[in-house]
């Protein structure tokens, strides 16, 4: 349903945040798997990496959203799944998983909630489980600070991807995944001075 809308309003939705990416534009449209993180500003990002995604990039929120029929129904035709943020929610793990080895692709905020500062939050470990179990390939995105607000435009720009095994070492599962993640963490903090940089 969103995404129809999307293709339906994509001009108008142009004119509302009038997106414009930097970096390897290109990685947008990956082959096969492919995971996208980003950082999270607002209830509107994963509308925004809808619409200049050429791929449909399906998504996971908190389970909260999910109480109102009428939000359930919308949400799930949004390809969103529910999760329960406060515990280690396995199935939304394993949906995730099954839909990578459909060859989807999956988008998630590592940070597991918005952002209240100009900082990120630290990321959780569950993206870095899911790139470990899975070997999609990981593409950081990132959106400026201000992109949110009447008269903004979201800025955005597009990492290189990056692989779970490219870092993994001969200790423990949990100690790979928390070595990834930094590096994850790492990757974005890069992306989002590189965006400053370029639009200041």
């Amino acid at each position: 349903m969103i995404y129809l809308f999307i293709c339906i309003f994509k001009p108008l939705l142009y004119l509302i945040f009038r997106p414009k990416l930097y970096g390897a534009k290109k990685n947008l449209a990956p082959k096969g798997k492919a995971i996208f993180i980003c950082n999270h500003l607002n209830m509107l990002d994963p509308v925004v990496i809808a619409l200049v995604s050429p791929r449909i990039v399906h998504f996971m929120a908190k389970k909260e959203l999910f109480k109102s029929k009428l939000l359930a129904l919308f949400f799930k035709s949004a390809f969103v799944f529910p999760v329960d943020r406060g515990t280690a929610d396995l199935k939304s793990l394993k949906n995730a998983l099954k839909l990578l080895e459909k060859g989807k692709v999956f988008g998630i905020f590592p940070e597991g909630r918005r952002m209240v500062a100009d900082r990120m939050d630290e990321f959780e470990l569950g993206t870095a489980f899911i790139a470990m179990r899975s070997g999609a390939p990981v593409i950081p995105l990132y959106i400026k600070n201000d992109s949110f607000g009447r008269g903004k435009r979201v800025r955005m720009i597009v990492g290189e991807p990056m692989y779970a095994a490219d870092s993994a070492m001969n200790v423990s599962r949990r100690e790979n995944e928390v070595i990834f993640m930094q590096r994850m963490k790492n990757a974005m903090n890069a992306l989002q001075k590189e965006l400053e940089d370029k639009c200041s």
